[in-house]
């Protein structure tokens, strides 16, 4: 049974490519496009008091990487045009007298318009904003103290901040980890779901059925090929994700490995179960399909789990890729082991039991 499946998954040119190629060329692809870093943001300027200080105040805007001044308007009549057509995602407005309400001592507006269309990106980079313009104003404030008595001194309060694991926050070491996960589910079950609907269409199940072989070891003939192919594209993916995103291992390789082998095993008989309930090969890709979307929805890959209603967070325990992300996430970036990832190496054992058992149990060596 072994030979017989790695000889016919590998056989096919297109098949070698859609095993081994296909995940790689996805997971470079989908590294670079997902991301929620927020830089180089197209910024237009209307600028109607033309002082120092709001010239101060627009190159701290400049001075990182965030904003990028491409425009500079003569009029508020302009605004809305650049926003309509999409040319820039904010407008920096400041209005005449900024300066002089400034060193008054009163309150200097400044307005700030952005698209709006995309809320997640919007919220960061009012966040950006709202953080230079503090600083900004704590900056002038001392100033102002200072000039009215040199000999004051000003207290101020600041907080250290670090984030471990990820200090820069680059959305990379976030993600790219997770997609070796998204890829390792989405093609284990793809091919492993038609596994035994195409031996039915070609009628090489009645060949199957008239041999010695068992359910159990049918099976295991049906598994480990695929299990074999997902080590080596994961090995493959790990090795993209170390060369090309700079991607690090900060735990145990073996036990990373160890984890994995069960993860492939709890996806396989998911797709075994489709497979053996399935007539035909269309019957078993819509299954999948219909699987794979709330798996990757539901499994802490976009959206945070805690952040899902109570009773979808329940539906989540079912879900082996929810499980394998917070074991990808403990091993690779933050570097802990087992005594800290017993509990979802503990349910990602019992999916990975579970499913296989049911998938063992409903294949019958009948036609009927």
């Amino acid at each position: 049974m072994l030979v017989k499946e790695f000889l016919q998954m590998l056989r096919d040119p297109r098949m070698r490519l859609v095993v081994f190629g296909m995940p790689l060329i996805q997971m470079v692809i989908f590294a670079f496009a997902l991301t929620t870093d927020v830089t180089k943001i197209k910024t237009a300027v209307l600028d109607l008091d033309h002082t120092p200080s709001t010239r101060e105040l627009i190159q701290r805007f400049t001075a990182g990487d965030y904003f990028e001044i491409i425009s500079r308007l003569r009029s508020p009549s302009d605004m809305a045009g650049l926003l309509n057509r999409g040319k820039v995602q904010v407008i920096l407005h400041f209005p005449p007298g900024f300066e002089a309400r400034l060193k008054s001592g009163n309150t200097a507006r400044l307005q700030l318009l952005a698209d709006g269309t995309d809320s997640n990106t919007t919220s960061i980079i009012l966040g950006y904003a709202n953080q230079i313009v503090t600083r900004y104003a704590q900056a002038k404030g001392r100033e102002r103290l200072l000039a009215l008595n040199p000999e004051i001194k000003t207290g101020r309060v600041e907080i250290e901040t670090r984030a471990w694991f990820n200090p820069n926050l680059e959305s990379k070491y976030y993600f790219v980890p997770a997609l070796i996960a998204l890829m390792l589910m989405v093609f284990s079950v793809m091919l492993t779901s038609i596994g035994i609907v195409r031996e039915k269409e070609i009628g090489t199940i009645e060949q199957v059925m008239v041999t010695p072989i068992r359910r159990l070891e049918f099976i295991l003939g049906k598994t480990i090929p695929y299990v074999m192919t997902g080590y080596i594209t994961m090995t493959l993916m790990l090795a993209m994700a170390m060369l090309i995103f700079g991607v690090r291992i900060q735990g145990n390789w073996l036990l990373l490995y160890v984890l994995t082998g069960i993860y492939l095993v709890s996806n396989l008989g998911l797709a075994l179960l489709i497979s053996v309930s399935a007539r035909t090969q269309q019957q078993a890709l819509l299954t999948a399909f219909f699987v794979l979307m709330p798996a990757v929805l539901l499994s802490g890959f976009m959206f945070p789990i805690k952040n899902m209603p109570e009773t979808v967070q329940y539906a989540t325990f079912l879900n082996p890729m929810r499980w394998y992300l917070e074991i990808l996430r403990g091993v690779v970036q933050k570097g802990v082991g087992v005594e800290t990832l017993w509990p979802s190496i503990l349910a990602l054992s019992v999916l990975a039991l579970c499913f296989m058992s049911t998938a063992v149990a409903r294949f019958k060596k009948t036609m009927s």
